[in-house]
Order: structure tokens, then C-alpha cells, then sequence
């Protein structure tokens, strides 16, 4: 961390933590923090050009929180800062105001799950689950090139069997992806002759499971049951085991020489149709794709 980093850092907490406790914990001399207060411009000033950003973000995106503003200036506008200057900024330009004139209204599949409250847990209201009759699903973040980029994985796995009928990454988390691995696993479907009509398709409320592309496809087309999770990822346990995913990913991204050491350690663990290893193994491929893009 720079010695500019440190003071802007503890000029973000010193009023909650007191100013030696600050300074002692970045490990900055007091007499280079007030070196610095004395020369630095304003906070409004050092932070000018980031104003008609901010203004554009929180208008175009009433709903962003702290964290996916940041993530915006970072992605969009390639500006890389911490989120306690954002929250800060905001507050100093009076722009959560804007941020919080116009929420979107939820759309009618959400207001439908809200309704529904608890009979939205189609899995939850089973005391026993067939072969084919249930499949998870969810969107799974991987970080790459030494964490400069990042690109998204959907895999759409059986309750009991644990296979993984489909899955497609991409750049962003949206409709595209979603409906690209629902091919992917319909494609199975046929192969291995798995009836997919009426089954259930277990997630999360995330914005592209409760959109009318995903919803209109998997349900007034293809005559599957969506079931949303009621609190997050406690309701999605299934999926949790493809959380390993990223990490074999990254091992294989910064050494070509794990692969068959990664390819060994899982293959004990996981012998099933399309196994995590297998699964990563087209993931680099493919981010091999988007990083030459």
C-alpha cells in the first residue's frame, strides 16, 4: 500500500477509530500524515473528474449499491477505486439522493414469487425426489489473468445422479448465458433420452431467472418448473459443490504443469458423467477465447 493510499485511508476512518489507532495500523508515521493534509488538494477536487461518472452511473443505474458502482467505474470507465472514496463522494455530492429518486418496480415473475412466499420452493415442499426430477443451477464467478478479468460460469447439475447436463461461460452473467447452457443441457437431455419436460429447475431470484426470456423459454416452451431459492444460497446447497471450479481453474491458468496433478486429485473425488476437472478443463478454452479477444 502507497503512503498516499495509507492517508487516504485513514482520513476514511480516523472519526470511527481515532486517529492514532488508524495511523498505527497502516504503520504511518503521524508527522507523514499531517505532511500530506497540509499539501493535498481537497477531496472534492482530487476527485473532479470522477463526478460526471458517478452521476451518469447512478442515473442510468438507480438500483447499483456501493459495490457494483464500484465494480462499474472499474469495468466501464477503467478507474480503479476503493469503495469507502465512493460511499464517501456520493454522500459529499449528494448523489445517493439520485441514486434513490427512481427504484425499479419489481417485474411480474417477481411479484409473483413474492406472493407465493414460501410455495415458491417447489425442492422444499418434496420429501422425495426422483432421478431426473430435480436440477440446480447457478452463475459462478472466475477470476483470470492475474484477477484483471473475470468471466462467468453456469452449470446446470442433477440432484441425485450429480451430472452436469450443460453449461456455458461468458463475459457477463446475463440471458445469453443462461439460455446457452440450457441448450447445452437439453442437448444431453436428448442424448441420454431424459424426459425434461415438467422438471424442476432450482436458483436463485438473480435478475435473468426471474426475466421474461428465461422464464418464457424453460416454462411456456419447454414445460419445465422453475423453483427459486427463499434465502440465497442456504436453499441452493447443490451447487455448492462447483464452488471448487475457480479454484482448479486458476491452478490450471497459472501452471500448465498441475493439469495432470489437478486431472488425478479430482478424478478420485468426483466419477460421474462430466466430472469438475472436465468442466474446467473447457472453461480454459474458452477463457483462452475471451482473453484474446
Amino acid at each position: 500500500m502507497s503512503t498516499e493510499e495509507k492517508v487516504e485511508l485513514v482520513g476514511l476512518v480516523r472519526e470511527e477509530y481515532g486517529l492514532a489507532p488508524a495511523l498505527a495500523a497502516v504503520e504511518l508515521p503521524k508527522s507523514t500524515w499531517y505532511y500530506h493534509r497540509r499539501h493535498k488538494v481537497s477531496y472534492e477536487e482530487k476527485y473532479a473528474h470522477i463526478r460526471p461518472l458517478l452521476e451518469e452511473i447512478a442515473r442510468r443505474h438507480p438500483s447499483y449499491g456501493i459495490p457494483r458502482i464500484t465494480i462499474e467505474l472499474r469495468e466501464t470507465y477503467d478507474w480503479v477505486i476503493n469503495h469507502k472514496v465512493i460511499q464517501r463522494l456520493l454522500q459529499l455530492w449528494e448523489l445517493s439522493l439520485l441514486r434513490n429518486a427512481r427504484r425499479p418496480k419489481p417485474s411480474s415473475v417477481q411479484q409473483a414469487i413474492q406472493a407465493a412466499g414460501g410455495r415458491a420452493n417447489l425442492v422444499a415442499q418434496k420429501e422425495q425426489i426422483g432421478l431426473f426430477e430435480v436440477a440446480y443451477t447457478d452463475f459462478t464467478e472466475l477470476l483470470y489473468a492475474g484477477g484483471t478479468r473475470k468471466a462467468y460460469l453456469m452449470p446446470i447439475i442433477g440432484h441425485l445422479c450429480k451430472v452436469v447436463y450443460g453449461w456455458a461461460v461468458g463475459e457477463r452473467a446475463n440471458p445469453d448465458l443462461a439460455l446457452e447452457a440450457w441448450e447445452s443441457a437439453k442437448a444431453t437431455f436428448r442424448q441420454l433420452e431424459i424426459p425434461y419436460a415438467g422438471m424442476i429447475i432450482h436458483h436463485d431470484q438473480d435478475s435473468v431467472y426471474t426475466g421474461h426470456r428465461w422464464t418464457g423459454q424453460l416454462v411456456l416452451e419447454d414445460q419445465v418448473r422453475l423453483s427459486y431459492t427463499l434465502n440465497g444460497a442456504k436453499d441452493n446447497p447443490e451447487i455448492e459443490q462447483y464452488n471448487r471450479i475457480p479454484d482448479i481453474v486458476s491452478a490450471i491458468l497459472c501452471d500448465v504443469e498441475l493439469r495432470e496433478e489437478v486431472r488425478r486429485n479430482n478424478a478420485r473425488c468426483f466419477d460421474q458423467y462430466t466430472s469438475p476437472i472436465a468442466v474446467a478443463e473447457y472453461i480454459v478454452r474458452a477463457l483462452t477465447g475471451l482473453g484474446n479477444a
